[in-house]
């Protein structure tokens, strides 16, 4: 029998876990339609002057459609940001992400069903729709579940106050106090 928690016991913290999964699904699904937004959607045939010559020209998803990559960007970064926030704040964050997902995805699929030319490689809109899709999900586990999620904690947050128990100047003060301390011949790293 366990009387409780033992002080060296590994159990995961709930939550933490999906927090992972949401992250990942974030980021895998950004960073996938950011990859394929910049891959040849459409190859055009353009003729020149003279009678036989004729010219491939391909397009990229993100010259085809411009906010394309900018929007995976920013959820690369949004994916990040799943980790240092917490709360309300994680939740609506989640929301954004899940829209901006949807307009990704929304991207793909525009590039499957749209005119965009002759002819269309289908293949990269269709990892674009999916990204899309993937980074919606994260999005949306983050708003529905990110407020019971862990945060990151108190050793990422900046000291208000001067730690107690230590003197001299280098105990949490800054360097002005120390080179004043050198300047006066004193060791600021003695306590």
């Amino acid at each position: 029998m366990s009387a409780g928690p033992v002080p060296g016991d590994a159990r995961p913290v709930p939550g933490r876990r999906e927090l992972a999964y949401a992250v990942l699904l974030c980021l895998a699904g950004a960073g996938l339609a950011l990859w394929a937004a910049t891959r040849t959607w459409v190859v055009d045939v353009v003729g020149r002057s003279e009678p036989m010559l004729l010219v491939e020209e391909g397009r990229t998803g993100g010259q085809l459609l411009p906010w394309l990559p900018a929007l995976a960007l920013v959820g690369l970064a949004g994916g990040g940001a799943v980790l240092a926030t917490r709360g309300r704040p994680r939740r609506v964050l989640g929301g954004l992400l899940t829209l901006l997902g949807l307009a990704l995805a929304a991207g793909g699929g525009y590039g499957l069903v749209g005119d965009l030319g002759d002819p269309v490689t289908w293949q990269w809109p269709v990892l674009t729709l999916l990204g899309g899709i993937l980074a919606a999900v994260g999005g949306a586990l983050t708003m529905l579940r990110g407020h019971r999620w862990p945060a990151m904690g108190a050793r990422y947050e900046r000291r208000t106050t001067r730690p107690t128990g230590s003197s001299g100047p280098i105990g949490g003060a800054g360097t002005v106090e120390a080179w004043e301390a050198l300047d006066r011949g004193e060791d600021p790293t003695i306590r």
